[in-house]
């Protein structure tokens, strides 16, 4: 899996959020959850900590393949 799969299962099964639910926790835009999850962008470090820190999850949690 890469990042944005890990992503949107924890997202998802883990914390049954929405992209909108996220994105109001990480204070971006629901349209930039969708990118990052498709593997269309990059997701800067500050943007990555901060989902990390609202799915209670480690760094190594959202990148383990």
């Amino acid at each position: 899996m890469d990042f944005g799969k890990n992503l949107q299962y924890l997202r998802r099964l883990s914390k049954n959020l929405t992209q909108e639910d996220l994105a109001s926790l990480v204070d971006i835009s629901s349209t930039h959850i969708s990118v990052i999850e498709r593997g269309l962008k990059v997701v800067k470090l500050d943007t990555f900590v901060a989902i990390a820190n609202a799915l209670e999850v480690s760094a190594d949690t959202l990148l383990i393949d």
